[in-house]
């Protein structure tokens, strides 16, 4: 095969005026301390350069295999983990610069959802209590209108008003999930990240959150950068589709078109992997070799090269750039879609 010309990289995929969020370059590393001084002895480059931006409206699914840095990149865009370096803009405002007070404000505007619905529930909390943090925080109404808010948002959750006075313990996982998307939904957010929301639930229950964050989107107008490592979950909710592999996206695509066809080898190997829901036809399954790199010391070149069954010297010394190789669809990749 042989090996296409090599070109500068390309720009970023630009904002418009629909977009709401927009991330540039987005870099997040975890020191590793060591030694009697505990000096920085490594690097964990868990978010490597990361830029996307999301529409108004739209979700974003975010997609990958555990450790890739998703989760990473979702807390480090609300601040959650401090970013190493990059730009985070909602609306225009720079969410990385923003002080305390700027922040706070900021915070209104953007929820998050997190994966776990044991772990993320204060037990010693009531539900209602925990749905009202964020009312108390920012001194939202009176301690009635309070009340009477979260019974409202209770109910659209699919949950019953009364139960405000129960304890997290006495809730099924889909029932806490539903508490935990009522808090984020309370504080009437334009953007709420979903940290894989229903990796947790049994599958019988996965489809019940899933219409419903759909329903609740529908209503509120409401904007999701979905996280998810479930190629048929964030196809089935998802507009459009970030794929990341160690710290980078390697392909941004709508969902039809990634779906369809994708231009990564590393896409196309996890959309091999989705089950078919018609027995009688085969997807080619591709199974990647090796385990994923480890983010302390990443492969150079492109980072996919030591598992690709597409690799060509090329791709062990220069890293690839992300460019558009159709209209709004973007991979990083020497030899993109010719697999």
């Amino acid at each position: 095969m042989a090996a296409p010309k090599i070109t500068s990289p390309s720009p970023v995929p630009q904002s418009d005026s629909s977009t709401l969020l927009e991330v540039n370059n987005l870099v997040k590393h975890f020191p590793i301390k060591g030694g009697i001084l505990r000096h920085t002895v490594a690097t964990v480059k868990a978010v490597d350069g990361v830029s996307f931006a999301v529409r108004r409206g739209e979700t974003l699914g975010l997609v990958g295999e555990s450790g890739c840095g998703k989760t990473t990149t979702g807390r480090t865009v609300l601040r959650l983990e401090r970013a190493t370096s990059g730009e985070v803009l909602f609306e225009g405002k720079d969410v990385l610069k923003a002080s305390a007070r700027q922040m706070k404000a900021l915070r209104r505007d953007m929820q998050i959802v997190f994966q776990d619905p044991y772990a993320s529930l204060d037990p010693r909390m009531t539900v209602g209590a925990i749905v009202a943090e964020g009312l108390n925080i920012h001194g939202l109404g009176t301690k009635a209108e309070r009340a009477e808010r979260v019974r409202e948002v209770l109910t659209k959750v699919g949950l019953h008003p009364g139960h405000a006075d129960r304890f997290p313990h006495e809730f099924s996982g889909g029932q806490r999930q539903r508490i935990g998307i009522a808090r984020a939904l309370i504080m009437e957010p334009r953007l709420i990240v979903c940290d894989e929301p229903v990796s947790a639930l049994d599958v019988s229950i996965q489809s019940q959150v899933l219409n419903l964050l759909k329903s609740l989107q529908r209503e509120f107008g409401l904007t999701y950068l979905f996280i998810a490592h479930n190629l048929a979950v964030v196809e089935h909710i998802s507009d459009r589709v970030g794929v990341m592999y160690l710290g980078k996206i390697v392909e941004l695509a709508g969902r039809d078109d990634l779906f369809r066809e994708p231009l990564h080898p590393y896409t196309k190997a996890l959309i091999s992997a989705i089950p078919h829901p018609d027995p009688t036809q085969r997807r080619e399954r591709i199974v990647l070799q090796g385990d994923v790199p480890s983010p302390i010391n990443p492969p150079t070149g492109c980072r996919f090269h030591p598992r690709c069954w597409m690799a060509q010297a090329i791709c062990k010394e220069q890293e690839p750039a992300f460019e558009e190789k159709k209209k709004g669809h973007w991979a990083a990749c020497h030899f993109a879609g010719q697999f």
